[in-house]
C-alpha cells in the first residue's frame, strides 16, 4: 500500500543531498572540531561552513548561530539564559497561551522557581494583540517570548509589530521559529527579535539538531556547562555530521523555499475546500489567510481526531491531531481551547501538514478518503444525535 505522508509539521524526511553531503564526516572527516590538528581543523572547517548557510538563511552573522540538539534546546536555552542573565533587572516573562511545550514547560519551571510569567490569549484565529502585550509589561519585564507561527494550527504571529513595542521598553524579543525557518522567507532584522529557535529536521535536515539565533550583545547565561565550544555559549563536542546536514538544509531550503511555498500554499487551499465541501459542520481552525503555506487544522464535529487520524493510516494516510509533542495527551489541544474551542471540537481536531513533496494526487486522495470515514465514525457516534 502507498504511503502518504502529510505530517511535515512533525518531522521532515532528510533530503537525500542533505544524507550525501552527510556520510564522509562519520568516517573520513571524524575529528573534534576543538582538535588543533589537521583532522580537527577539517572538521572545524565543516562546522564554519555549515554555520556560514544557517545564518545566510537567517540574514545575520556567523557568530550569532549557536549550534544546539534541536528547537526544544534552543528554547529552553533563549529563557532560561535570559532569565538567569537578567534577574538584577527583573523577573517578569510574557509568552502565549498558544506557545509550543519547549516554551510553556520552560517558563512553567521558571515560575517554581520565583519569575513571574504572563500567559496573553489570543483571539479566535490564535493571533496574539499587540494591544495586550503593551498592557502586560511591567519595569520587571526582561523578555518576550512570542512563536512565529503556531505548529498546531498554522497561525503566523504579527512578531514585527511585536518586536517593535519590546523595543520601545528595551525588552528582548525570543521567538520559536522552527515550523517557519527555511519554508517562509525572512530575515531577523524583519522580525526585530534577539533571539531565534530553529531545527533542522523541520526543514529536511536531520534530527538532533538545531540552532539558536542570539543578536550580538544580548546577554545569556550558558544553559549547558562544561567545555568552550560554540564561543562558550554551548558545551559539548559538535554533532559534526548533522551539523553539516543542516547547513546544506538551510542552503537548499534559501534557494527554493519561495517555489515550495507557493506549491504548497495552492495545495493546502485545494485540500481545505475539497474537505470542507464535503463534510458538513466542519470547521477550519487558524487564521484563513495569516497561516504557514502548508498547514491544514480542522475540527469535524461529532468524532474524535484520533479516530480519523488512526483509520487514515489504515488507508495510508499519515496526518496528526495535533502537535507531535502531546500526543499520547488525553487532554484536549490547549491551542484549540486557547481559541475557544469547546472541548468537543478540540477533540475532533485533524491537522495535515503538507511538504516539498507532496502532489495534486496526493491531496485528491485524502479528499477522496476522509468523507467516507468521518460518515461512517459520525454513525457510530453517540454524540449525533444528541
Amino acid at each position: 500500500m502507498k504511503r502518504i505522508y502529510l505530517d511535515y509539521a512533525a518531522t521532515t524526511p532528510a533530503d537525500p543531498a542533505v544524507v550525501d553531503e552527510m556520510v564522509p564526516y562519520f568516517t573520513n572527516v571524524f575529528g573534534n572540531p576543538s582538535s588543533i590538528h589537521g583532522c580537527g581543523q577539517e572538521a572545524g572547517g565543516a562546522v564554519a561552513e555549515a554555520r556560514t548557510k544557517v545564518a545566510k538563511l537567517l540574514g545575520c552573522e556567523d557568530e550569532e548561530i549557536v549550534f544546539t540538539s534541536g528547537g526544544t534546546e534552543s528554547d529552553n536555552s533563549a529563557i532560561e539564559g535570559i532569565a538567569y542573565a537578567s534577574e538584577a533587572k527583573g523577573n517578569h516573562i510574557v509568552t502565549s497561551s498558544i506557545e509550543h511545550h519547549a516554551v510553556l514547560e520552560t517558563c512553567a519551571f521558571l515560575e517554581r522557581r520565583g519569575f513571574k510569567v504572563t500567559y496573553l490569549p489570543v483571539d479566535k484565529d490564535g493571533l496574539v494583540n499587540p494591544d495586550d502585550l503593551k498592557n502586560a509589561i511591567t519595569k520587571k519585564t526582561i523578555l518576550i517570548s512570542i512563536m512565529h507561527a503556531n505548529n498546531e494550527i498554522g497561525t503566523i504571529e504579527p512578531l514585527a509589530e511585536i518586536s517593535k513595542i519590546a523595543r520601545e521598553y528595551d525588552i528582548p524579543v525570543h521567538t520559536d521559529a522552527v515550523q517557519t525557518a527555511g519554508h517562509i522567507p525572512f530575515t531577523v532584522d524583519e522580525l526585530g527579535v534577539s533571539l531565534l529557535s530553529m531545527s533542522a529536521h523541520k526543514l529536511y535536515g536531520p534530527k538532533g539538531v538545531g540552532a539558536l539565533y542570539v543578536r550580538k550583545g544580548t546577554k545569556l547565561v550558558p544553559f549547558m556547562h562544561g567545555g568552550a565550544q560554540e564561543r562558550e555559549r554551548r558545551a559539548s563536542t559538535e554533532n559534526v555530521p548533522a551539523i553539516v546536514g543542516f547547513g546544506k538544509a538551510a542552503e537548499m531550503a534559501a534557494a527554493t523555499m519561495q517555489q515550495e511555498a507557493a506549491q504548497e500554499t495552492a495545495l493546502r487551499d485545494r485540500l481545505i475546500a475539497g474537505l470542507m465541501k464535503n463534510i458538513e459542520k466542519t470547521k477550519l481552525n487558524g487564521h484563513p489567510t495569516k497561516r504557514l503555506p502548508n498547514n491544514v487544522n480542522l475540527s469535524v464535529e461529532f468524532i474524535e481526531g484520533e479516530a480519523m487520524c488512526l483509520t487514515l493510516d489504515l488507508a495510508g494516510i499519515c496526518s496528526s491531531t495535533g502537535s507531535a509533542c502531546s500526543s499520547g495527551s488525553a487532554e484536549p489541544s490547549h491551542v484549540l481551547r486557547a481559541i475557544g474551542l469547546p472541548h468537543q471540537q478540540a477533540y475532533g481536531s485533524l491537522r495535515f501538514s503538507l511538504g516539498k513533496w507532496t502532489t495534486e494526487a496526493d491531496v485528491d486522495y485524502v479528499i477522496k478518503t476522509l468523507p467516507p470515514i468521518v460518515a461512517r465514525l459520525r454513525a457510530m457516534s453517540p454524540l449525533v444525535n444528541r
